[in-house]
């Protein structure tokens, strides 16, 4: 269970899904008789019938799909922007030098059911959603049917579909939220003109917490 501090808890469903979305890459950590394992492996969040699913897939040689069983249950993190937070960045640490380190970050917490597939023609439809998301962006997206037909074939039986059951996501804003509003107008000043991506999206969460304050 991941620690959440009240102030810090983020029980907004969309947003919750928009950064598994947004930071598909994501950490499946299941546990066997060989102990506790970590797989690293782009996700993708389906709705079918009528339920909340991530599908993706890991190479046939992984012994994930051996070492654990149908439908054990899994925990997948989705770890969004983060970045160093300097005691700098606050002005009351001008004044009274009581300010240390942190480091604030967005991540969400993901338990289901796990479920092997060996199908090809899954796999295959696996695939083509992922790379055609994926590929959205490029001058030239790549497509599935770019590829000889032999070529794929021979290469599906590589590979084996995941499909896990959600069953809770759970998501944790540390953005500075309890800080006092100037030190929050200190570190949006401080992240903004980073050019680190990460840096600027935190900036931009923290502003949204200075914003909610003005209009209450």
């Amino acid at each position: 269970m991941m620690y959440i501090p009240k102030k810090f808890q983020q029980s907004d469903t969309t947003a919750l899904k928009a950064v598994m979305v947004e930071y598909p890459f994501a950490t499946l950590i299941s546990c066997s008789e060989l102990g506790v394992e970590a797989n690293h492996i782009p996700l993708m969040l389906k709705r079918v019938e009528g339920k909340d699913v991530l599908h993706g897939h890991i190479a046939k040689a992984n012994p994930l799909w051996k070492s654990i069983a149908e439908k054990a249950e899994v925990l997948i993190v989705f770890n969004g922007p983060n970045c160093y937070i300097s005691p700098n960045y606050y002005p009351t640490k001008m004044a009274t030098g009581k300010a240390v380190p942190t480091w604030n970050y967005v991540a969400v917490h993901v338990k289901g059911h796990i479920s092997f597939i060996h199908d090809n023609e899954w796999n295959l439809n696996l695939l083509d959603s992922l790379t055609t998301h994926h590929e959205a962006q490029q001058p030239q997206p790549w497509s599935i049917e770019d590829a000889p037909k032999e070529y794929i074939d021979k290469m599906l039986p590589a590979i084996v579909g995941i499909e896990v059951d959600i069953t809770s996501i759970v998501g944790k804003w540390k953005v500075s939220q309890n800080q006092v509003e100037i030190n929050k107008q200190g570190i949006y000043s401080a992240l903004s003109d980073d050019t680190e991506s990460h840096a600027r999206k935190i900036a931009i969460l923290v502003n949204s917490y200075i914003e909610n304050t003005a209009q209450t």
